[in-house]
């Protein structure tokens, strides 16, 4: 398996390591439930270096990055960054990313870790024969490091400058942190304030020793499944995939299909009309865990409405929480099912999305 620059340091802390999209790790240090209260009360820290990024180059930069994502590229001014999906020509999610704006002339791209193989083959693919435009792979290179949590802002602006809190959600900027070149993005997967930090891979030890002792507290791939959940944050082969479109999988606000053409765009556009389901939130009534794959029927008990996509115990909300993907008429705030657990059928709520919210 393959191992970040961050990975003796884990191991060093005592973090239980698992296979995630064949890198080794930390699935949890101390526990899990310590560490959503961490990120939920304080600064939690998480090693994201697993995921890939691309750069994006040349004078046909903006129109390369317009054509092969769905968002509006054109809309970000350099040092601001935007949600935004890779889509295949029938209208199926390839990847959900992050597109920042540099330069001019000059994107990077971050992918999920799960996906990033197949997502750099496809850039190549699509970038074949335009001259106006240089594509890097800078994976290798790149570390990313997540501050996330009530106070991580001024954590981070202790260590590198008060400008940092100033700069505003999905902006980006160069900051030095102990020494470390380092690039601050005000982004993040937990539904809390925080950066994402990027460093060289080998810097990445030092940086994240000063955060733990300036007071972060480690936490692991159990903690941030669960927070993105409570923040209703999709995960790829969860809530995404290649066959569902972006109007099925909650996401369709960050389509723009008044830009111009891009991969994808017709048929998502002739989808829209006919679009016969979607994702909701549910929240358990009765005691139960809701996981990936459980049936969802009506509250008859015999009629099956869907499929839960993401599922846990929140131990913010105090109940079992899940994303499901339902029948658009049975689909409404309000309206009671269950789900089938391990051949229980368990009482739930279909709820407004997200299960947790702190302004971000």
């Amino acid at each position: 398996m393959k191992q970040t620059s961050l990975h003796a340091a884990h191991k060093a802390a005592g973090a239980t390591m698992v296979d995630f999209a064949g890198w080794d790790m930390p699935v949890s240090y101390a526990g899990t439930v310590g560490e959503i209260a961490a990120v939920r009360g304080g600064t939690g820290l998480f090693d994201v270096s697993h995921m890939g990024e691309a750069r994006v180059r040349g004078a046909g930069a903006l129109a390369f990055v317009q054509r092969v994502t769905a968002n509006n590229a054109s809309k970000l001014a350099p040092g601001a960054a935007q949600y935004s999906l890779l889509l295949n020509p029938e209208g199926g999610i390839i990847d959900d990313i992050i597109v920042y704006r540099v330069a001019d002339e000059e994107f990077l791209i971050v992918l999920n870790a799960g996906c990033k193989d197949k997502d750099w083959a496809w850039l190549v693919e699509k970038s074949a024969g335009d001259e106006s435009v240089t594509l890097t792979d800078e994976s290798d290179q790149t570390a990313l490091i997540a501050a996330q949590g009530p106070t991580a802002v001024a954590l981070v602006a202790g260590l590198v400058g008060e400008d940092a809190a100033n700069l505003e959600r999905f902006h980006f900027a160069e900051a030095t942190l102990d020494g470390v070149a380092c690039v601050l993005s005000r982004t993040g997967y937990t539904g809390e304030d925080g950066f994402e930090i990027f460093c060289a891979w080998d810097d990445a030890p030092q940086v994240w020793e000063t955060l733990v002792n300036a007071g972060a507290v480690p936490a692991g791939l159990g903690a941030r499944d669960v927070l993105r959940l409570e923040a209703a944050y999709p995960l790829y082969g969860h809530e995404l995939n290649d066959k569902w479109t972006p109007w099925e999988s909650g996401v369709g606000w960050a389509v723009k299909t008044k830009k111009g053409d891009f991969v994808g765009r017709d048929a998502i556009v002739e989808a829209k009309p006919a679009n016969s389901s979607k994702l909701v939130g549910l929240q358990l009534t009765e005691r139960g865990i809701p996981r990936e794959n459980c049936p969802v029927f009506a509250a008859d008990g015999e009629r099956p409405l869907g499929i839960v996509t993401s599922g846990t115990f929140s131990p913010t909300v105090k109940a079992g929480i899940a994303m499901a993907h339902l029948n658009n008429e049975d689909a409404e705030v309000g309206t009671s099912v269950l789900v089938d657990i391990r051949g229980r059928k368990v009482a739930a709520q279909v709820v407004t999305l997200p299960f947790y919210r702190n302004g971000v």
